[in-house]
């Protein structure tokens, strides 16, 4: 039975809020649609509440950390020390980038950089966006990622005040990806932060974009984060998001995506850092012959939690979904996979495959993996599976009959585990940095592992 003190923890931290709203929410501002958008958020979340394990999609998660912290607004915190020097760990190498910089949840022009764009391409900063060009983001900014059922979400869209944007108009193809990189730096208090970020692309475009959330320890911040992407007609987007955050931190992050007609989707997601962390990732086929591919990588340790929820919706005909996560936990760390694809009556010659596996490396370690398929159409090919398992000890003593010692053997095999996740990252830069992050949370032996 849940103690009645985290349903108190949960009420008193709604009211927090509610009446952090209530004394700012003159100087969030914005044009009139945002300041109704807000007062219409803020409503919701005070009926919905923050969620608790009562509720089936948290059942796993235990919100009273994050709900006891006293986090106070970003703009209140004193990020010293954010200089271009201290981003190089959390960029790509040589990769050639378009990177714009987010501390705190605010734009950072000193830290950003453009460089030679197809002609139409917009990338920048939602406020500058919402000061110039209004009425452009209203027809776009929650319609994609709802309010109604998400208590993060509506928290997002009451108190957001930038975020990242990017259009890519009809026709146009970016060559060097697009890096939106949110920095958490505060060393003075805890702070939250809620960055909102839109991503458009028109129809037969063709863009790489990146989305890294980082941070130093032993900062403690809270970053609630919501992406929505609207991919046109025939478009191709090859998404990456990277979670860094300190270990001490709490990232809550939703990305929805919006897909016409054969378009084409790819999204890698991987977690690392923070002490409790979600990513949701909610995709809809809103036209028929569409593709989607959903890869994620989370390697908790310690006392970590990772959570990991998706919502493939085939609405449309004739489009096709590939999902594979991997877990990798060790210490007495936690993982959920919760993962839900929907075919609905009319989304006949669906083809739809979901496959969770997940690696144990200690026997304190633990995760919940819950695949789902609700079917209404008869003409599809769909199927899902999920293990749980550790090492194989047989794999292991083969590796140490060829010479190779134990600890080498087991970083062998476990990286592994997850090189058919990593193989499908199409940019080598990108890759090699995943292999590092990969490598550097593994026990150091005969040269595999790799601190960064």
């Amino acid at each position: 039975m849940r103690p009645v003190t985290d349903v108190a923890v949960a009420v008193d931290a709604k009211q927090t809020y509610v009446a952090e709203f209530a004394s700012s929410e003159k100087e969030l501002g914005g044009p009139k649609w945002v300041r109704t958008l807000r007062q219409n958020a803020i409503a919701r979340f005070e009926s919905l509440g923050f969620p608790t394990q009562k509720h089936e999609e948290w059942k796993y998660t235990n919100l009273a950390p994050l709900l006891r912290a006293p986090f106070k607004p970003a703009i209140l915190a004193r990020p010293d020390g954010v200089v271009a020097e201290k981003l190089q760990p959390f960029t790509f190498g040589v990769l050639k980038t378009n990177q714009v910089v987010f501390v705190n949840g605010r734009y950072a022009p000193r830290l950003s950089y453009l460089r030679s764009l197809p002609e139409g391409v917009r990338i920048g900063s939602m406020a500058e966006m919402l000061r110039s060009e209004p009425r452009a983001l209203e027809k776009h900014v929650a319609r994609y990622a709802s309010f109604e059922a998400d208590s993060f979400v509506a928290l997002n869209t009451a108190f957001f005040q930038d975020g990242a944007f990017v259009e890519i108009p009809k026709n146009t193809v970016v060559d060097e990806p697009i890096h939106l990189l949110f920095l958490s730096a505060s060393r003075d208090l805890p702070i939250v932060a809620h960055p909102r970020n839109l991503i458009l692309l028109g129809a037969n475009s063709h863009a790489t974009v990146i989305e890294t959330y980082a941070g130093w320890a032993p900062d403690v911040t809270f970053t609630n984060a919501a992406t929505e992407v609207v991919v046109g007609p025939a478009a191709v987007l090859e998404h990456y998001k990277v979670q860094r955050e300190s270990e001490r931190a709490f990232h809550f992050g939703t990305m929805t995506v919006d897909q016409e007609r054969d378009s084409s989707v790819t999204a890698h997601s991987m977690s690392f850092g923070s002490s409790l962390s979600r990513n949701s990732v909610s995709t809809i086929f809103r036209g028929q012959g569409g593709s989607l591919t959903l890869n994620g990588i989370f390697m908790p340790r310690e006392t970590q939690q990772h959570d990991n929820y998706t919502r493939i919706d085939h609405v449309a005909p004739s489009c096709t979904s590939v999902e594979l996560y991997r877990g990798i936990l060790d210490g007495r760390s936690r993982g959920v996979f919760n993962g839900n694809i929907y075919v609905r009556k009319d989304a006949q010659k669906t083809v739809a495959r979901q496959t969770n596996k997940n690696l144990l490396l200690s026997k304190e370690a633990f995760v919940d993996s819950t695949p789902g398929l609700e079917i209404l159409a008869d003409d599809v090919k769909c199927n899902h599976a999920s293990t749980i398992g550790q090492l194989d000890d047989n794999a292991v003593f083969y590796l140490r009959s060829r010479g190779i010692d134990e600890e080498a053997a087991r970083n062998i095999l476990t990286y592994a585990f997850v090189a058919d996740v990593v193989n499908q990252v199409r940019v080598a830069p990108i890759r090699i940095k995943l292999d590092q992050l990969i490598l550097s949370r593994l026990p150091k032996g005969a040269g595999l592992g790799e601190t960064l």
